[in-house]
């Protein structure tokens, strides 16, 4: 554990009136995540209470110290402090007044996001992936990135949260966990299969979660009709077949840039193309998404893989020695 608690037990429970549910902001398998006000500062927090019978929860715990507790990123929420009191586990952060991103794109009640907001989400989002696998001291990799997981702050700007699933490595080194990690539908087909998650894997998720918040539609939806599960990146890719990439953009936006739609749903399907060595990096992407670079053409037809190219998943990934670790998550 790195140096002193930040905050005691006692300032945490009257910040947020003796964790009254009234302040109660979410709960997971986890824990608990509520609101509170700093009585010293009059600063707003949230105050994440892991679950003490959970195992995997300390896990994460510890986790989010390691690598929220040295990063810094205006697209990263950001760790205040944390605490430890008998068997409590309390993590302090930055509160996001405007919470996940997710129940903008799908609950009713919500105000619709507006094509500048979602390009401007998508950027920070990218820009903060960025930092974590190219600038930074060593390679995180984040490994459960989700609309659900990148909060909004009072100005809209998404950050990326909930670092406890994942891991650091050295520059130049491959990383090396064994258990799949993450949430079905934004997991690599090579992670799904061999347990190894790397920058590509992240990226995988990342090019799903561009497509996610372009359509307004997750990633995997149920079947209308009891047949096969509606899979948000296959049905993007038929309607570029189709003719019309654009067609599958959000219907409750009434105005957007079209060029910058097919843009970034275009390098949404690129990103999470099949084969992970044909995936960008991401400072790349974020070229592609500044216009600092110009994405090159290619055709829908070169996303799909025959069954025996399907084979240099394994080898590819095999033979890069690169690996991964943790449970999968369910969405939380």
């Amino acid at each position: 554990m790195c140096g002193p608690p930040s905050f005691t037990y006692k300032e945490l429970f009257t910040a947020t009136d003796g964790f009254n549910d009234k302040m109660l902001l979410g709960k997971g398998g986890f824990g608990r995540v509520y609101e509170g006000v700093l009585s010293n500062s009059a600063q707003s927090i949230a105050i994440k209470l892991v679950s003490p019978e959970s195992k995997q929860g300390k896990r994460e715990f510890m986790a989010e110290i390691a690598i929220l507790g040295r990063v810094r990123h205006r697209n990263l929420v950001q760790l205040l402090g944390y605490c430890r009191y008998k068997k409590e586990l309390l993590l302090v952060y930055d509160c996001m007044p405007n919470g996940s991103l997710d129940k903008y794109l799908y609950n009713k009640g919500k105000p619709v996001l507006d094509w500048a907001q979602r390009l401007r989400i998508i950027k920070g989002v990218a820009s903060g992936l960025c930092y974590l696998h190219e600038d930074w001291e060593r390679v995180i990799i984040h490994r459960d990135i989700k609309a659900s997981n990148v909060l909004l702050d009072n100005s809209m700007h998404g950050r990326l949260s909930d670092f406890g699933l994942a891991r650091f490595h050295d520059h130049e080194v491959d990383a090396h966990t064994t258990r799949v990690a993450g949430t079905w539908g934004y997991i690599a087909p090579e992670l799904a299969r061999l347990g190894k998650a790397t920058k590509a894997t992240d990226v995988f998720a990342f090019g799903i979660f561009m497509i996610e918040v372009v359509c307004g539609r997750q990633p995997i939806g149920m079947a209308v009709d009891g047949g096969e599960p509606f899979v948000l990146a296959d049905w993007v890719l038929s309607m570029w077949k189709s003719g019309s990439v654009t067609g599958a953009v959000d219907p409750k936006l009434e105005d957007y840039d079209q060029e910058d739609a097919e843009l970034v749903l275009k390098l949404g399907l690129l990103c999470s193309h099949s084969l992970p060595k044909l995936r960008p990096c991401m400072r790349l992407v974020m070229l592609y998404l500044e216009r600092g670079a110009r994405l090159n053409e290619f055709c829908p037809a070169s996303l799909s893989i025959d069954p025996d190219e399907d084979k240099e998943i394994d080898h590819v990934l095999c033979s890069s020695g690169a690996s991964t670790i943790t449970v999968l998550s369910g969405g939380r």
